[in-house]
């Protein structure tokens, strides 16, 4: 007898969603079980007060693929960017670096602080944008297996280096973004700590456990080059109703294609019949069959949880209970009764008026303090702070006249050298206030609703392992042909027809869709196998 599904996808954040809806496309009939009443994963919209609606982990559109967007059209389901003012650095001694997208603009803010490195700019945008395609390309790449003699390989091996074959010297270029620190890249183009702080802030503030000075570090540096702003997908920026909106986009997207979607589901295993998967057990006892499964969930929950370690080889569990994934980053997000005061938008917009994005990095002593105190397990005394405020460009959020602000901040780390996150909440919610008041005066008095997301939250409710919100770094030694493991980064894994398509495969974290998509590419070339 048939099973009733061709296959099931194990939760449904965005890249489970993302693989189903393509799939779903193709005439595969999917069934998406997702643990929490509303889907999205960390990619989703909910309350934090009645009234007040905000992103409650991931908070900004900048990664999502055009790609993505396009194929399974997702501005025909809710699809919809507001694009906002640029960001704006609060810097020692109230100066201020304002990212304007023009690079024009860009150079002469940067030649604010040095005119040698205002100069420098151009020279610098135009070395990353030559290495831009290729990483580009390789976002798209089922990653190879090298290491494993087999013909197949051999010849996807020689299909990977022929399809490279024009990235000449900027191979070198790629090498070095993969094993220097962002501060040593940059000190080849630039000599102004501020600015280095400024094009290298994601080295240390993006949710990977590093600092600007980790080596591999500068991988990110090309965060910004990832992903086209000019197509018809539309620009970065805030999406319409917190970015939940994606998720259900893509839910929408999927289901019209047949895709069906169970909420309030949790997984309890995943069955294994003669090392080949079947299906899936829910908590409760329901038992439901597929021809195959897909894991949207996090590599140590499939993995770990939801299979029998005894059915997988033991030098891949190894791999996967070695992921390096200690996360250093929490999460708040604030319901106010108005706008805050922000004296030093003075200085950056005529009328003085508050602009939605704000960083609070006040030189790289203090990125660097602030990681080095996490690293020995404490909460950093004064966290930096990346501040959105939706709300100004988005109204739906809040009632009339008031607002939703989400901060991401770190360091903070999931293992604390004392106590633990249940009794130190508290304690980490005043140090980033402090540092919210140096900017905001009056914030505290403008605060109705407070949710405060330590790591320990982020894993409890995301499930991100150890609240790493790329489900693992993102390094040299855990990415491509790495993650999660040598061998099965293909989207494949040790067990028969049982799929990977989260962050923990390549190309990681961010709400990119990538590895939905790959996903679904590799389970639709091995559609005869399985079908």
């Amino acid at each position: 007898m048939s099973p009733p599904y061709d296959a099931i996808i194990v939760g449904g954040g965005h890249n489970g969603l993302t693989c189903g809806a393509y799939l779903a496309r193709a005439g595969v009939k999917v069934l998406v079980v997702e643990r929490q009443p509303v889907v999205g994963g960390a990619a989703v919209t909910g309350e934090i007060a009645p009234g007040y609606r905000s992103s409650l982990a991931s908070y900004y559109q900048g990664l999502l693929q055009p790609k993505v967007i396009l194929d399974l059209e997702l501005q025909k389901y809710g699809f919809e960017v507001i694009p906002a003012a640029p960001t704006v650095f609060a810097l020692e001694g109230g100066r201020t670096f304002t990212m304007w997208d023009d690079p024009e603009r860009f150079a002469a803010e940067i030649a604010k602080f040095s005119n040698i490195d205002g100069a420098a700019y151009a020279g610098y945008r135009a070395h990353m944008l030559k290495i831009a395609p290729h990483m580009k390309q390789l976002l798209w790449e089922v990653p190879v297996d090298p290491g494993s003699g087999k013909i197949r390989d051999l010849k996807r091996l020689a299909g990977f280096v022929w399809r490279f074959r024009k990235v000449g010297p900027q191979f070198y270029d790629i090498y070095n973004l993969l094993t220097m620190s962002a501060w040593d890249y940059l000190s080849r183009w630039f000599t102004s700590d501020e600015v280095k702080l400024v094009l290298g802030f994601f080295a240390g503030g993006g949710g990977a456990n590093s600092s600007l000075k980790t080596p591999g570090s500068a991988y990110m540096l090309a965060r910004g080059i990832v992903r086209d702003g000019g197509t018809a997908a539309g620009p970065a920026g805030f999406m319409k109703g917190g970015m939940g909106a994606i998720s259900d986009a893509i839910r929408r997207s999927g289901e019209a294609h047949g895709m069906e979607v169970r909420t309030s589901c949790p997984v309890e295993r995943i069955l294994v019949e003669n090392g080949r998967a079947t299906g899936v057990r829910l908590e409760g006892g329901e038992e439901i069959r597929s021809k195959i499964v897909i894991a949207n969930a996090t590599a140590r929950t499939t993995f770990t949880k939801l299979l029998d370690p005894a059915e997988l080889p033991e030098e891949f569990n190894r791999d996967i209970r070695n992921i390096r994934c200690e996360s250093t980053v929490f999460r708040v997000n604030l319901a106010l009764s108005a706008l805050p005061e922000a004296p030093i938008f003075g200085q950056t917009n005529p009328q003085g008026a508050t602009v939605p994005q704000m960083t609070i990095a006040p030189n790289v002593a203090y990125m660097e303090r602030a990681w080095h105190q996490a690293q020995g397990g404490e909460i950093a005394e004064a966290p930096f702070l990346i501040v959105k405020v939706p709300s100004i460009v988005d109204p739906t959020l809040a009632p009339e006249g008031h607002h939703i602000m989400n901060v991401f901040g770190g360091h903070a780390p999931y293992t604390l050298a004392r106590g633990d996150w249940d009794s130190r909440r508290e304690e980490l919610w005043g140090r980033a206030l402090a540092v919210l008041k140096s900017q905001f005066p009056d914030i505290e008095d403008k605060i109705l609703h407070r949710q405060i997301l330590t790591p320990l939250d982020l894993e409890r409710i995301f499930d991100l392992p150890n609240g790493h919100v790329h489900h693992g770094e993102i390094s040299a030694d855990q990415m491509f042909f790495r993650r999660p493991s040598p061998q099965f980064a293909d989207y494949r894994s040790p067990v028969d027809r049982l799929y990977q398509a989260s962050a923990s495969v390549h190309p990681g974290g961010g709400v990119t869709g990538v590895p939905g998509h790959n996903a679904a590419k590799v389970i639709l070339e091995d559609r005869r196998k399985w079908s």
